[in-house]
């Protein structure tokens, strides 16, 4: 399936085409290629091309530090923060998913609402969501002087942060793309499976559980690994919404202008190799889960 049958010749623009289709995945993975391939060059190497050496070398630079940043701790954060969006992205998009599936008043509104996040310029939205929670630093520090609450005065610091501001800035790119998937599965989605489990005396839990989750299962999985890795590779909604830490990706800019040795090369190969990751063990588990469902329906 697919090869050519002997003694029959391809289209006269077959080959114009998947030269063009050639050149266009070299463009895409080209530079992504030369980065892992410069980041595991010996102790003498650069930030170019010729390759000198091969060894982990920067790897275990990276290990130790860049100057003063500290990447593990950059790491965690980026893993945390990608996590709870992951899994609040999840929730949200199924519950909506479910909710849309009858008439809401005011829903169409809703929805453009929620969608016209990826219209916006992404750090216009960064930007909106840091003056809103300085806004609210104002009134929290207003509110304590009021109550001459000084001791708690001089503790608080801010409400940004990176499960306040930081994750609301993500929810706004991650969300649309959970909806759209829910509402385009719930679309294709055979009531008949439920009404077959209600006949049978199964609850309405039960029949979301047994029935209903088995089926969405794989496209579950797939607006986890979109929620994780949106989340894990954001700057421009991170950058004036995450207070006074930094999320990996941020700091990985920031040190594009003082490091110069490939140890940042070291650095956005592990993010990306996490990146790929997820997206493995996402269509690994989509894979079971759908052979799962195929058994049960058998």
């Amino acid at each position: 399936m697919g090869r050519t049958p002997i003694g029959e010749q391809r289209a006269p623009g077959f080959w114009p085409l998947a030269i063009v289709f050639a050149l266009f995945v070299l463009f895409l993975y080209g530079p992504m290629i030369t980065i892992f391939v410069l980041s595991f060059q010996g102790p003498e190497g650069g930030l170019t091309f010729p390759l000198r050496g091969m060894s982990l070398h920067w790897f275990r630079k990276l290990a130790e530090g860049l100057g003063t940043v500290d990447i593990g701790a950059a790491f965690r954060r980026s893993l945390m923060l990608g996590m709870v969006v992951m899994l609040m992205t999840v929730v949200l998009s199924v519950l909506a998913g479910l909710a849309f599936r009858k008439k809401l008043a005011g829903g169409n509104t809703l929805f453009f609402v929620t969608v016209a996040s990826l219209i916006m310029p992404s750090i216009i939205v960064s930007l909106g969501i840091g003056l809103q929670f300085r806004l609210l630093d104002g009134g929290i520090k207003s509110a304590l002087q009021a109550l001459e609450a000084t001791g708690t005065l001089e503790n608080y610091g801010t409400a940004l942060g990176l499960l306040s501001s930081a994750l609301g800035a993500h929810l706004t790119w991650t969300l649309p793309f959970g909806l759209l998937i829910m509402f385009a599965v719930f679309n294709r989605f055979d009531p008949a499976y439920e009404e077959a489990a209600r006949d049978l005396g199964a609850t309405p839990w039960q029949s979301f559980r047994h029935v209903v989750l088995p089926l969405i299962g794989p496209s579950i999985v797939g607006i986890g690994m979109f929620g994780f890795t949106l989340s894990w590779d954001e700057i421009a909604r991170t950058s004036q919404a995450i207070g006074d830490v930094n999320t990996l990706p941020l700091e990985l800019q920031g040190l594009t202008s003082t490091v110069t040795t490939p140890a940042i090369y070291a650095l956005g190969t592990v993010t990306t190799v996490v990146s790929f990751a997820v997206m493995a063990v996402a269509l690994g588990t989509s894979a079971w889960l759908r052979r799962r469902a195929t058994r049960r329906r058998s």
